[in-house]
């Protein structure tokens, strides 16, 4: 078969069956690409646990990375019934650096999907907390089942709240922390963990101090004005990561829906102070409950 015969050689899909592999070596000696392509193409939708490892010699040989990545791939996800063939115990014997390549590459596949996984628990986790500080806010600015501010009542019914899925667990968090009393010798890892939710909302927080109906936001912001804590950083890349992963959902979502979302956090003005209906008895005379 001459170069020329090559060039116009269409084959059909039983030739590429048979033929497959031979049309590609010649393809790539006569240097004809459309061909080429057309071969690659079609051996690898015919890639199977038996063929692989001939392929992909053939792939190296051939300069074909397209069709050496596809082998790869399927070596990685099949290697218990391609060790079984003959293709490989004929590598393993007399081709130790390509079997070195193959175990390479599928070490480093599946460190990748281990940082993957471990990429999509952190941004779920920034994601969870985000959603918190939104809900945190809702809870201060608006009031809802259990919780609200001082002079706004909370929905009598006691209808679980359908805004956030954290909310319900939120208020409970919230009041408990109100009452608790170990917290004051800090033993209590619930007000433990409002209190760190407390200061990573004064870390994303946007507003004035005075605007922010959140408890303790002025506090803690006072505080990292006057002083410079060894663990700033950290709370601060805490809160950058929150910011982005709330950024990341907000533009997930559809567009009318994020208009909305959008408007509503425009036209919330908020109030100045935050108590907790029945639960709260301090003086609020000056529009602030800072203890709770």
């Amino acid at each position: 078969m001459t170069k020329r015969s090559l060039v116009f050689y269409s084959c059909t899909e039983d030739e590429m069956d048979k033929y497959g592999i031979h049309l590609l070596a010649l393809s790539h000696v006569y240097n004809v690409p459309q061909l080429k392509q057309r071969c690659i193409k079609g051996l690898v939708q015919r890639l199977t646990s038996e063929n692989v490892v001939d392929v992909l010699q053939l792939a190296r040989l051939c300069d074909a990375p397209d069709l050496r990545v596809r082998c790869m791939k399927l070596l990685t996800n099949h290697f218990n019934a391609v060790q079984k063939t003959e293709g490989w115990k004929f590598l393993t014997k007399h081709d130790p650096v390509l079997e070195l390549d193959i175990l390479r590459f599928m070490d480093e596949s599946e460190t990748r999907r281990e940082n993957s996984r471990k990429h999509r628990e952190e941004q779920g986790l920034y994601a969870e907390l985000s959603e918190a500080m939104e809900c945190l806010e809702h809870i201060c600015t608006e009031g809802c089942t259990d919780v609200g501010p001082y002079h706004v009542e909370v929905n009598k019914e006691k209808k679980p709240c359908s805004k956030y899925s954290t909310c319900q667990g939120l208020q409970l968090l919230i009041r408990h922390f109100a009452t608790c009393k170990k917290r004051v010798k800090g033993g209590c890892w619930r007000c433990k963990r409002m209190w760190q939710l407390f200061r990573l909302h004064s870390y994303v927080c946007q507003q004035t101090h005075d605007s922010c109906n959140v408890p303790l936001c002025r506090q803690f912001q006072l505080r990292m004005e006057q002083e410079k804590r060894k663990d700033d950083p950290k709370w601060k890349l805490l809160a950058r990561k929150v910011a982005s992963a709330k950024v990341m959902f907000s533009l997930s979502l559809p567009k009318r829906k994020r208009d909305e979302e959008m408007r509503v956090t425009i036209d919330n003005r908020g109030i100045r102070c935050f108590g907790y209906n029945e639960y709260c008895n301090n003086n609020v005379s000056d529009n602030r409950c800072v203890s709770c």
